[in-house]
């Protein structure tokens, strides 16, 4: 794995119903409301009924002062199960919502296999990486309390 890439695995439990934590996640375009680090999700294509081919331009931000802004692509969708995507921009890569109902709770990975793509960003990655990847666990703390107040429920995990 070269300097510029991030393998981070992601595990939120919350006591919600299965298809109330689904459609928060899959109406991205909702995400800014509840999620803090989303500054803005914009779609670009709708793509099919499943939702594949979906383009969408998203706009994040943690608590180090810097953007990233980048295309997200859904490339696969199994209802109730899971959504992957591509993304491209200032990060390159895969990514995969994985949902597991568990009865009273619902277990939400999130895998992110993806580089930085900003010159200066990567000339710091060497220095910063620890500080980088501690920013990506915050942005995710934000969301899990996010999701878990907009849907009125308990956060077991995140």
């Amino acid at each position: 794995m070269s300097i510029n890439q991030y393998s981070f695995v992601t595990l939120w439990k919350i006591a919600a119903p299965l298809q109330d934590v689904w459609e928060a996640i899959e109406d991205s375009n909702n995400l800014p409301s509840w999620w803090p680090a989303v500054l803005s999700v914009n779609t670009i294509a709708e793509g099919n009924a499943d939702g594949i081919g979906r383009k969408e331009q998203q706009t994040w931000r943690g608590i180090l002062p810097y953007q990233l802004s980048f295309l997200i692509k859904i490339t696969s969708v199994d209802y109730l199960k899971s959504i992957e995507f591509a993304a491209s921009g200032d990060l390159e890569g895969i990514g995969k919502w994985t949902f597991i109902d568990e009865g009273n709770w619902v277990t939400l990975q999130h895998d992110w296999q993806v580089k930085t793509t900003q010159q200066w960003l990567n000339v710091l990655t060497p220095v910063l990486k620890p500080l980088l990847a501690w920013n990506h666990d915050e942005i995710m703390r934000w969301g899990a309390k996010g999701l878990a107040q907009k849907l009125s429920a308990k956060l077991i995990q995140y």
